[in-house]
């Protein structure tokens, strides 16, 4: 692991450092990082922006809800009143 010393420079009217396009694309950053304030000093981490596929996304809400329990529904269900509408 290597060290480098990075100016920080004005940023409107905040400050920052700009991080070398190597170093970007070593750790695959893209537009945005997790910043951890540490006792020993700041931590950068990438963002994971990877989208989920729609199979991924059907399955991991198919597995939030594996535990549902659906008898709530039926009880207000037969208490809501909607059977005495017309029919």
């Amino acid at each position: 692991m290597s060290s480098a010393s990075l100016k920080v420079v004005p940023i409107g009217n905040s400050r920052g450092v700009r991080l070398p396009a190597p170093l970007l694309a070593r750790y695959r950053v893209k537009h945005r990082l997790l910043v951890e304030e540490r006792p020993e000093g700041i931590l950068l981490k990438p963002v994971n922006e990877t989208r989920l596929t729609w199979e991924e996304t059907a399955r991991a809400m198919a597995d939030a809800r594996a535990g549902e329990e659906f008898g709530d529904w039926e009880r207000a269900a037969a208490t809501d009143g909607l059977s005495q509408l017309d029919q």
